[in-house]
Parts: structure tokens; C-alpha cells; sequence
């Protein structure tokens, strides 16, 4: 019994690296989609499409794997936890990588020499840079186990929502110029995804406060008056 709960342990323990791996692949695709942006550069965005799908075998990797370590082995309650939030790891994983996906196909689609306004396009990588510090820091507060390290995700999270405002009404001010302002609501939308990114990886830190108290809450009370307020599960 000690050397099938020793095995068990180490077959959790490698489908959480392989999840939180997911998250390097991450990284990865907005550092080539914010130089796609930056360059606009749509051979670079295609690369960025085409390699979805590591993102999307690693989901499919590590859902079956705890679903077959499910299916042969009864976990404890602590055990039981930490598979719960792999599954939410891994989905959040694979949202990311969509939402990378997102912005680089819309790269083709704001021309070849697009009327570009710097302000806004400087806030949208300033947007993509800060996901990626937030996919970061998540990564490293599940590792490790550390819950006000994930509380901390709420605002650096803040700061994204923030620029995802600024352009918004940037794009509005665009001007009378039809190419500009349809390059203007284009951003709007590279913006959107970004912001979605920030939001995968608060969700993320959720998880890890769950896994460690054993209480699930929403770090942000915005969305209902009882959100924030932890449940037992």
C-alpha cells in the first residue's frame, strides 16, 4: 500500500510539472505574439498559430492524465484538491494559448503599413508584457504554494484593466480616418485578449489559495456581493 501511495504521489507530481509547463508555453507565445505586434510581423503571428497546438496536446495530455490516475487510484482529500485544481490549471493553460492565438490573427488583418497611433499601440504591448509577468508570477505562487504571492496577481491584474480602459477610449478619439479607426478597434480586440490573460492567471492563484486552505474565493469581490467570501469544497 506505502509503494502504491509513493507511486501515486510521484504520477501527481509530474502531471503538475507538466501543467505548469503549460505555462512556460505561454509565455512563449506572447513573447512572439508582442513582437508580431510590435514588428507587425505576420509570418511570425503564423508561427504563433501553428504552434497552438503544443498548447492544446498539453491540455489533452495532462486531463487524460488525471483522469486515468483518477480512475486506478483513490486520493486523499489533499490529493483530491490538488487534482482539482490541475484540471482548472490546465483549462486556463489552454484559454491563454487562445487568446494568443486571437491577437495573432488579427495581425494580418490591420494591413501591411497600418496607420499606427503609438500611444495606443505602446499600452497594448505594455498590456502583453504585464500578462506575461502576471502567467509568471502564478506559475510561481502554485510551485510554491504561495497564497499571498497569487493575492498579489489581483493587482498587477488591476494595472492591465486599467490599460484595456485607456486604449478603449484612446480608439474612440481615434479620428475621422476610416483605416485608422478600424486599426484602432483592432486593438481594442488585442487588448480584450490580453486582459483575458490576466484574468486566466488571478484564476490561476485562486487555485492555489484552494489548494493550500482547502476554501475556494474569488480574490476580486466585483462580480456579487458574496464573491471573495470563501467555500468549503
Amino acid at each position: 500500500m506505502a509503494e502504491q501511495r509513493l507511486h501515486f504521489q510521484r504520477q501527481l507530481a509530474e502531471l503538475e510539472h507538466r501543467a505548469l509547463g503549460g505555462l512556460d508555453l505561454v509565455c512563449e507565445q506572447l513573447d512572439r505574439v508582442v513582437e508580431a505586434l510590435h514588428r507587425q510581423d505576420v509570418e511570425l503571428a503564423q508561427v504563433v498559430v501553428a504552434d497552438d497546438d503544443r498548447l492544446d496536446g498539453r491540455y489533452l495530455e495532462v486531463h487524460q492524465g488525471i483522469l486515468s490516475l483518477l480512475a486506478l487510484q483513490a486520493p486523499v482529500a489533499g490529493d483530491l484538491r490538488l487534482v482539482a485544481a490541475l484540471l482548472h490549471v490546465i483549462k486556463h493553460v489552454e484559454r491563454m494559448g487562445d487568446q494568443c492565438v486571437n491577437v495573432a490573427k488579427l495581425i494580418p488583418l490591420s494591413g501591411h503599413e497600418p496607420p499606427v497611433q503609438e500611444e495606443i499601440l505602446t499600452k497594448v504591448l505594455q498590456m502583453g508584457r504585464f500578462a506575461r509577468a502576471e502567467v509568471v508570477q502564478c506559475k510561481r505562487a502554485f510551485a510554491e504554494r504561495d497564497v499571498p504571492l497569487a493575492e498579489e496577481l489581483l493587482t498587477r491584474d488591476a494595472t492591465i484593466n486599467r490599460l484595456n480602459r485607456e486604449i478603449f477610449r484612446l480608439a474612440i478619439e481615434a479620428g475621422d480616418d476610416a483605416d485608422t479607426r478600424e486599426w484602432a478597434m483592432l486593438m481594442t480586440l488585442v487588448a480584450r485578449a490580453f486582459e483575458r490573460i490576466g484574468d486566466n492567471a488571478v484564476d490561476i492563484g485562486e487555485q492555489t489559495a484552494f489548494v493550500v486552505t482547502g476554501l475556494f474565493r474569488e480574490f476580486s469581490d466585483s462580480s456579487a456581493a458574496t464573491a471573495g467570501r470563501p467555500r468549503a469544497l
